[in-house]
């Protein structure tokens, strides 16, 4: 076995590790190489038979980050993570579509789990709504159907906000509902009024030129390419895919 290519320093592994199960009877393999074959699968957009030998046999790579994602380990190593950070002073929202490749769209929906995987004009997929913090690092996530709207997403993420003092979205947002939710929180919406409202209620313009900080992070994502292209059937193993890439790249530091 050539030398190992550790992707988490050690550094990193003492802040994930109080978040990892226990290990029970025969000791786990060594933690520090299995999380950085899975994050080097999950990066690169591979198969899992096509991770290299030097993380290990590829089904204790499967194994693990599947097992895991059912206990819902990685959703809750971001959670905690972003929490360290304390409440944000701005809240941003949006959404992006993830195009389902074959392999995960291909079969008819089984179990009681839904897929959240929808047809749009633009084939079939998913969609990601977030809520980041004023420098754009994630700090709520939704995954959903992609013919999904932006007001249901927003509807689902609204009473999980953490307390800030405004939000910026884009006009998809624009309704009277959500803005009366926000204001209930105590959160001043800067969200442009959609063209069909007689009467247009202003927004803060220069504060709305800091939205571009959401969309670098969906940006930053999809550099994941097993996230870009959605290739898990299962839609909790794939959303884990999502919050460990957003774990790595903007929570967990060097």
């Amino acid at each position: 076995m050539s030398a190992l290519p550790f992707l988490l320093t050690l550094t990193q592994m003492r802040r994930l590790s109080p978040h990892f199960p226990r290990s029970h009877g025969v000791p786990r393999v060594d933690d520090r190489r299995v999380i950085s074959g899975i994050i080097y699968v999950i990066r690169h957009g591979l198969q899992w038979r096509d991770a290299p030998a030097a993380y290990g046999p590829h089904k204790t790579l499967y194994n693990r980050f599947v097992r895991w994602s059912r206990l819902g380990v990685f959703d809750r190593v971001f959670a905690a993570l972003a929490a360290e950070a304390g409440p944000p002073d701005r809240l941003m929202i949006d959404s992006t579509h993830l195009k389902a490749h074959r392999t995960a769209a291909s079969l008819l929906k089984k179990g009681l789990f839904p897929r959240c995987i929808g047809r749009t004009k633009g084939g079939l997929n998913s969609k990601l709504h977030a809520v980041c913090d004023g420098q754009g690092r994630p700090v709520l996530m939704l995954l959903t159907e992609g013919q999904a709207s932006d007001h249901r997403g927003a509807a689902l993420l609204l009473p999980h906000l953490p307390p800030a003092r405004e939000l910026i979205g884009d006009r998809g947002y624009d309704s009277g509902r959500f803005r009366t939710a926000l204001q209930d929180k105590g959160i001043s919406p800067c969200i442009p009024s959609t063209r069909s409202r007689k009467v247009p209620i202003p927004h803060d313009t220069a504060l709305y030129r800091q939205r571009h900080r959401i969309e670098n992070m969906f940006g930053r994502l999809k550099d994941w390419r097993r996230i870009a292209m959605r290739y898990d059937r299962c839609a909790h193993t794939f959303f884990s895919a999502i919050t460990l890439a957003a774990t790595v790249t903007f929570w967990l530091g060097q």
